[in-house]
């Protein structure tokens, strides 16, 4: 009695490995993918909560101070950088968007500023 179905055949073993490690390739990248991008925005929302950032901004109209969607259209777009916008933040403002002066946040590492500036500049998306 033999026993065929134990042994796998030798064309059919290369194409179920080649397609096997396609398949993995394809998840890995898909996750990946999937994952790189959303956590910079998850991250740098739960940055302006951290920071207590969403106590004067909300994400399309203005509260104390610029709502995130107004920062971004200002100065997204090429208007400005993250290390501008970032810098400001760190030093704080008066005058930038009305009467109410944006208090320094130097207690923020720069690596934090950065990815908020960043995110702000993206549209907080």
């Amino acid at each position: 009695m033999t026993q065929d179905w134990k042994q796998p055949r030798s064309t059919d073993h290369g194409t179920a490995t080649h397609g096997s490690l396609a398949a993995s390739l394809v998840v890995v990248l898909g996750i990946c993918v999937s994952v790189a991008w959303p956590t910079r925005a998850v991250a740098s929302q739960a940055l302006a909560q951290k920071y207590a950032c969403v106590a004067c901004h909300q994400p399309t109209a203005k509260a104390v101070g610029p709502s995130w969607k107004d920062i971004g259209a200002r100065y997204g777009e090429g208007k400005g950088t993250a290390a501008q916008l970032a810098a400001s933040i760190k030093a704080g403002s008066s005058g930038k968007w009305g009467a109410m002066p944006m208090p320094a946040q130097a207690q923020i590492p720069d690596a934090d500023l950065q990815s908020l500036a960043q995110w702000a500049l993206d549209g907080a998306k």
